[in-house]
């Protein structure tokens, strides 16, 4: 039972940053998890950082679809709301594509943490 709840931790806590600690009752690190990875994510798109899609050529652009699906939730929406396309021929559409993948990776790390608080290997 405690591994069927670890792995729904996980796909709840990458689906929605900080979901899946709010589920363990670890509310603090739920609050300050989903406000930096949210943080990060929306300045990544209001700097129209590009995001990367699963149809890349080349294997940056794989890890950087990867990174960037790490943020859950933003990603789906990003895809929706994207419309002008990215502006990287500006720094602050570089940043933003940076500050996305971060966000991105910085879930990923957030979703094992949960995971290991979930199996009990963490308090």
């Amino acid at each position: 039972m405690q591994a069927v709840l670890a792995y729904i931790v996980m796909v709840a806590g990458w689906l929605v940053p900080g979901l899946g600690h709010l589920l363990l009752r670890k509310w603090g690190r739920a609050a300050v998890y989903c406000l930096a990875v949210g943080a990060l994510a929306i300045t990544g798109l209001a700097l129209r950082g590009n995001i990367f899609s699963a149809h890349g050529s080349d294997a940056f652009d794989l890890l950087g679809f990867l990174a960037d699906l790490g943020t859950g939730v933003f990603y789906f929406v990003s895809r929706m709301i994207e419309k002008s396309g990215p502006d990287v021929s500006h720094a602050a559409g570089d940043y933003g594509t940076r500050l996305f993948a971060t966000a991105g990776v910085l879930n990923l790390l957030f979703v094992l943490d949960a995971h290991e608080i979930a199996r009990g290997r963490k308090t």
